[in-house]
């Protein structure tokens, strides 16, 4: 099985862009975006083969979530789906699959923001999701993806030093992360390529950054430790273009 996560910021100039062949040629039967930045229903989305699972945020043309699934779901969650996390349910940032077999929660995590301005509603996001994923994986095993919006080592980033404490490489930003992977989950793509440099999924527009691959790791598919015998690939596709962020990819068996 083949899952896809792209942060495509903005899912109709994607679209312009290429998105309906990539999808295509990749032939994923899973496609999970982040930051589609659009309502169901503002264009036609053909994706012949998929239904559709959409999350959009209460803002128009901000943050947004979107699932399209190959295989039968047998429930969709919106949202958190925690009670106490209302606060976090209004910007379209998670969408939960239920699955025979798994759950798949695709996510688009709040930026920080210029000087960690919104840091502190940041770690309660991180803090609610925590707790949301190991309620999840207590049921069945648990496939988290999606635009994590941090860095999580130094090695996930081109220049470590000169962006440590800005949004996406805080020291609270990265104990989160640290957090969530001692709660019972594994980084796939770092599981398998554990000393991988500048193996990177989004880059600044400005600075020729792509084209000199100055990027940042934070992109990512994160599963329940019991799937670790069944991850059969990761990897991260820069040559796909159509957004500043480029898609990565889990296949499982």
């Amino acid at each position: 099985m083949r899952l896809i996560s792209w942060n495509v910021n903005g899912l109709r100039a994607c679209i312009g862009k290429g998105f309906y062949d990539f999808a295509k040629d990749i032939d994923a039967d899973m496609i999970c975006l982040q930051e589609t930045k659009m309502q169901p229903g503002q264009a036609d989305i053909d994706l012949p083969g998929y239904q559709q699972f959409w999350n959009s945020a209460q803002r128009k043309g901000y943050s947004g979530t979107l699932i399209f699934s190959r295989q039968p779901v047998e429930n969709a969650y919106i949202g958190l789906n925690l009670p106490e996390t209302v606060e976090h349910d209004t910007e379209g940032r998670a969408i939960t699959l239920e699955y025979p077999d798994f759950y798949l929660v695709n996510l688009y995590v709040p930026n920080s923001q210029d000087g960690l301005a919104r840091l502190d509603y940041r770690m309660r996001w991180e803090d609610a999701l925590r707790q949301y994923v190991c309620a999840l994986d207590k049921q069945k095993p648990v496939i988290i993806c999606g635009d994590m919006n941090v860095a999580h080592e130094e090695i996930d980033l081109k220049n470590p030093k000169t962006n440590r404490g800005n949004a996406g490489f805080s020291d609270e930003e990265r104990a989160k992360m640290t957090e969530l992977l001692a709660a019972g989950f594994i980084d796939s793509f770092r599981l398998l390529h554990p000393d991988e440099e500048g193996a990177y999924s989004w880059w600044s527009y400005r600075f020729r950054a792509r084209q000199n691959n100055a990027g940042w790791r934070i992109d990512y598919f994160l599963v329940s430790e019991r799937l670790r015998e069944q991850i059969k690939s990761a990897y991260i596709l820069p040559q796909v273009m159509g957004s500043d962020h480029c898609p990565v990819c889990l296949e499982i068996f």
